[in-house]
């Protein structure tokens, strides 16, 4: 039933108490009630109170602090993407309000960004891990794949002792995924359509195994599957394919693409992903096989 309400800049100030003003017209914001003030540049207000006052707005501080979009625990950055995910998916008609959680607010609305609201340390969660590779990189992983890139993650954060940037997250993707290329390598190959049917393929492939070249053929109902075909005829045949999942990366006819393939070895039925990167969606997928082949041979 307040008329006025008198208060100060972040808590600090005499006579009117310690009442923070922004917090209570942002309070009032996010219940659909106009608090007559504008905050859409929340940033610069900060800025002046911090150079006309020398004191600073604490890291922690109620909509202004440098951290309070930012979510360290797993499931908070798991409820955050889910909802984020949420808003970029609906099809049946736009949000008439914001709804995210542990995001009481649309960053934005005050001059804030989406780049730091999940930062990845020792205790973050796989989604979190996966929500930095979409954001910055747009590889979007398989649900699947997130516990294990989630937890090599968490063992370098806990052993560096602080957090991780996304392109220290990437690094470590690039090197567990992307750099798996021994004992296997894809020199070069070619796929045919099979005269005789419709539905099948033949590849001829130029490998290389510890160095070494050699020729291997096989056919299948793609190239895949013609690619394993052909790994079984050199007796490498320890694993059979679980899933696969590809993606572009970006938009526009120029751009990469992801491929993930999911092997489990058949001695032991341990599951390994692999992970592919090229302009040919084809190649990036042979790439991706290849990558959990030489993850679970090197494993084994």
């Amino acid at each position: 039933g307040a008329d006025r309400v008198e208060g100060t800049l972040f808590g600090n100030g005499e006579r009117t108490g310690n009442l923070d003003i922004v917090t209570v017209a942002l309070n009032l914001y996010t219940q659909g009630i106009d608090p007559g003030l504008d905050f859409s540049d929340l940033q610069s207000v900060r800025a002046a109170y911090e150079i006309l006052t020398r004191m600073e707005v604490p890291p922690r501080w109620q909509y202004a602090g440098d951290l309070v979009f930012t979510a360290f625990s797993g499931s908070h950055q798991d409820a955050i993407k889910k909802g984020m995910d949420r808003r970029r998916t609906a099809q049946a008609k736009p949000f008439d309000h914001w709804e995210v959680p542990y995001l009481p607010i649309d960053p934005q609305d005050i001059g804030r960004t989406y780049e730091a609201i999940i930062r990845i340390n020792s205790q973050s969660g796989k989604g979190g891990v996966a929500y930095v590779l979409q954001t910055e990189f747009g590889l979007d992983l398989p649900k699947l794949m997130h516990p294990e890139i989630g937890t090599a993650v968490n063992i370098a954060a806990d052993k560096l002792a602080r957090e991780l940037t996304p392109a220290e997250i990437k690094s470590l993707f690039d090197e567990k995924y992307l750099g798996a290329t021994k004992p296997l390598s894809v020199l070069d190959y070619s796929v045919q359509a099979d005269p005789a049917s419709k539905h099948q393929f033949n590849l001829v492939a130029r490998v290389g195994w510890d160095g070494v070249e050699r020729e291997i053929r096989g056919s299948g109902n793609g190239p895949i599957n013609a690619f394993v075909q052909a790994l079984n005829s050199q007796g490498w045949k320890n694993f059979r394919v679980l899933d696969y999942r590809s993606h572009a990366i970006g938009v526009g006819s120029a751009t990469d693409s992801a491929a993930y393939v999911l092997i489990e070895r058949e001695s032991d039925h341990v599951k390994f992903w692999g992970c592919g990167i090229d302009t040919n969606i084809e190649q990036a997928g042979l790439y991706a096989l290849v990558s959990a082949f030489n993850r679970a041979w090197v494993r084994q």
